[in-house]
Protein backbone atom coordinates (compact mmCIF):
# COMPACT_ATOMS: atom_id res chain seq x y z
CA UNK A 1 0.00 0.00 0.00
CA UNK A 2 2.75 2.47 0.92
CA UNK A 3 4.59 1.71 -2.33
CA UNK A 4 1.49 2.65 -4.31
CA UNK A 5 1.09 5.91 -2.37
CA UNK A 6 4.63 7.00 -3.15
CA UNK A 7 4.59 5.99 -6.81
CA UNK A 8 6.65 2.83 -6.66
CA UNK A 9 5.93 0.45 -9.48
CA UNK A 10 4.66 -2.90 -8.36
CA UNK A 11 3.91 -5.89 -10.53
CA UNK A 12 0.22 -6.73 -10.93
CA UNK A 13 -1.28 -10.21 -11.30
CA UNK A 14 -1.84 -10.53 -15.05
CA UNK A 15 -4.62 -13.13 -14.69
CA UNK A 16 -6.87 -10.78 -12.71
CA UNK A 17 -6.07 -7.94 -15.08
CA UNK A 18 -6.94 -10.09 -18.10
CA UNK A 19 -10.54 -10.38 -16.83
CA UNK A 20 -10.76 -6.65 -16.07
CA UNK A 21 -9.51 -5.65 -19.53
CA UNK A 22 -11.49 -8.05 -21.70
CA UNK A 23 -13.56 -5.13 -23.00
CA UNK A 24 -10.52 -3.42 -24.57
CA UNK A 25 -8.38 -6.39 -25.55
CA UNK A 26 -8.51 -7.92 -29.03
CA UNK A 27 -9.76 -11.46 -29.40
CA UNK A 28 -6.99 -13.79 -28.29
CA UNK A 29 -4.81 -10.97 -26.92
CA UNK A 30 -3.12 -11.95 -23.66
CA UNK A 31 -1.84 -9.80 -20.79
CA UNK A 32 1.72 -10.97 -20.15
CA UNK A 33 3.02 -8.54 -17.53
CA UNK A 34 1.75 -5.40 -15.83
CA UNK A 35 3.03 -2.75 -13.44
CA UNK A 36 1.02 -0.32 -11.30
CA UNK A 37 2.26 3.14 -10.35
CA UNK A 38 -0.22 4.92 -8.09
CA UNK A 39 -3.50 4.48 -10.00
CA UNK A 40 -1.89 4.13 -13.43
CA UNK A 41 -1.00 0.87 -15.17
CA UNK A 42 1.61 -0.21 -17.70
CA UNK A 43 0.25 -3.33 -19.36
CA UNK A 44 2.38 -5.51 -21.62
CA UNK A 45 0.25 -7.75 -23.82
CA UNK A 46 1.48 -10.11 -26.48
CA UNK A 47 0.58 -7.43 -29.09
CA UNK A 48 1.02 -3.96 -27.56
CA UNK A 49 1.81 -1.75 -24.60
CA UNK A 50 -1.25 -0.22 -22.96
CA UNK A 51 -0.81 2.78 -20.67
CA UNK A 52 -3.82 3.26 -18.40
CA UNK A 53 -4.11 6.76 -16.97
CA UNK A 54 -6.81 7.15 -14.31
CA UNK A 55 -7.82 10.79 -14.00
CA UNK A 56 -9.68 12.95 -11.54
CA UNK A 57 -10.24 12.50 -7.83
CA UNK A 58 -12.25 9.31 -8.13
CA UNK A 59 -10.32 7.80 -11.01
CA UNK A 60 -13.56 7.11 -12.85
CA UNK A 61 -12.30 8.87 -15.99
CA UNK A 62 -9.73 6.62 -17.67
CA UNK A 63 -7.52 7.16 -20.72
CA UNK A 64 -6.16 4.08 -22.49
CA UNK A 65 -3.05 4.76 -24.57
CA UNK A 66 -2.39 1.83 -26.89
CA UNK A 67 1.07 1.51 -28.42
CA UNK A 68 1.91 -1.32 -30.82
CA UNK A 69 5.46 -2.48 -30.06
CA UNK A 70 6.47 -1.91 -33.69
CA UNK A 71 5.69 1.83 -33.22
CA UNK A 72 8.35 2.21 -30.52
CA UNK A 73 11.58 3.39 -32.13
CA UNK A 74 13.57 3.36 -28.88
CA UNK A 75 13.32 4.02 -25.17
CA UNK A 76 15.45 5.49 -22.43
CA UNK A 77 15.55 4.68 -18.73
CA UNK A 78 17.12 7.08 -16.26
CA UNK A 79 18.12 5.47 -12.98
CA UNK A 80 17.95 7.36 -9.68
CA UNK A 81 20.97 9.36 -8.59
CA UNK A 82 22.37 10.66 -5.33
CA UNK A 83 20.21 13.78 -5.18
CA UNK A 84 17.51 12.98 -7.74
CA UNK A 85 15.94 9.85 -6.29
CA UNK A 86 13.35 9.33 -9.02
CA UNK A 87 13.69 7.22 -12.15
CA UNK A 88 12.30 8.18 -15.52
CA UNK A 89 11.24 6.24 -18.60
CA UNK A 90 11.01 7.86 -22.03
CA UNK A 91 9.30 5.96 -24.85
CA UNK A 92 9.93 7.34 -28.34
CA UNK A 93 7.37 6.59 -31.05
CA UNK A 94 8.14 6.53 -34.76
CA UNK A 95 7.20 9.87 -36.30
CA UNK A 96 6.77 11.66 -32.96
CA UNK A 97 9.51 14.08 -31.87
CA UNK A 98 8.47 14.12 -28.20
CA UNK A 99 8.63 10.97 -26.09
CA UNK A 100 6.03 9.65 -23.68
CA UNK A 101 7.59 10.32 -20.28
CA UNK A 102 6.69 8.60 -17.04
CA UNK A 103 8.36 9.12 -13.67
CA UNK A 104 8.90 6.39 -11.09
CA UNK A 105 9.59 7.17 -7.44
CA UNK A 106 12.49 5.89 -5.38
CA UNK A 107 12.34 2.19 -4.59
CA UNK A 108 10.81 1.21 -7.93
CA UNK A 109 12.08 -1.92 -9.63
CA UNK A 110 13.07 0.09 -12.69
CA UNK A 111 15.31 -2.75 -13.87
CA UNK A 112 12.35 -5.16 -13.98
CA UNK A 113 10.28 -2.62 -15.88
CA UNK A 114 13.13 -1.98 -18.35
CA UNK A 115 13.60 -5.71 -18.93
CA UNK A 116 9.89 -6.15 -19.67
CA UNK A 117 9.92 -3.22 -22.10
CA UNK A 118 13.02 -4.53 -23.84
CA UNK A 119 11.59 -8.04 -24.05
CA UNK A 120 8.64 -6.84 -26.14
CA UNK A 121 10.20 -3.98 -28.11
CA UNK A 122 13.27 -5.95 -29.21
CA UNK A 123 11.39 -9.03 -30.50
Amino acid sequence: MLQALFGNASEVDSKNLQRDLNAILCEGEQVVKAFRVLRDLFIFTDKRLVLVDKQGLTGSKVEYHSIPYRAISHFAVESPGTFDLDSEVKIYLIGEPNPIVREFKRGTDITGFQKALAQFVLK
